[in-house]
């Protein structure tokens, strides 16, 4: 019987040895319960930064839907150093970008507003921007801006002076967000696309 991923636990140690004798440790008491670690998943990872500095085979790891590793960051003196973070990990992106493409607003839902659209994708912008935007939140608006994609090829097919022309469809959106800047979660976020002049 492998040891359930939904509980996988994340153990920090001193040192590589100490890591090694908790993980039999681990290995060991779960085999009393007749338990098995997953042989893949799990891993002993150096969490290098600007104070731990060794090279080590594995420096990051997923865990929740984040990965964690080093990462530029920004004291508060404005000076950059590197820190183990977590962002936003490739997995939980392209589920993200998925449901955007599953949500078809350019083939099956032309027929709708703009604040009908709104009602369907803001309860999921602000639930992914909540959890995935705590950490390392330009990550997380990086994989969002895809709804503002998604936005405009919807304008492309619902109005025929926007046919082929993506980047006159992404104004008009642009100028209805600076109109409108509380109609979607993502432009109130100040996420929204280009007006253009």
């Amino acid at each position: 019987m492998k040891f359930p991923s939904a509980t996988r636990p994340v153990v920090h140690c001193r040192s590589e040895g100490e890591a090694q004798a908790v993980l039999e440790a681990i290995r060991k008491r779960l085999a009393d319960c007749g338990l098995e670690l997953h042989p893949t998943k799990t891993k002993i990872v150096y969490c290098k930064d600007d104070d731990r500095r060794q090279e080590h085979e594995r420096v990051k790891f997923d865990f929740l839907g984040f990965t964690f590793q080093p990462r530029r960051a920004r004291n508060r003196w404005g000076h950059y150093f590197v820190s183990f973070l977590p962002a936003i990990s490739v997995q939980a992106a392209k589920a993200v970008r998925r449901t955007i493409r599953e949500w078809r607003m350019a083939s099956t839902r032309n027929n709708q507003t703009l604040e009908d659209l709104a009602r369907l994708i803001n309860p999921a912008v602000r639930g992914w921007m909540n959890y995935y935007g705590r950490y390392y939140r330009s990550k997380c608006v990086q994989v969002l801006r895809q709804v503002n994609v998604a936005l405009a090829r919807w304008a492309r097919r619902k109005y025929k002076r926007f046919r082929r022309r993506e980047r006159a469809s992404t104004h008009w959106l642009g100028r209805i967000a600076r109109r409108d800047p509380n109609l979607f979660v993502l432009w109130q976020l100040g996420i929204r696309p280009e007006a253009g002049e």
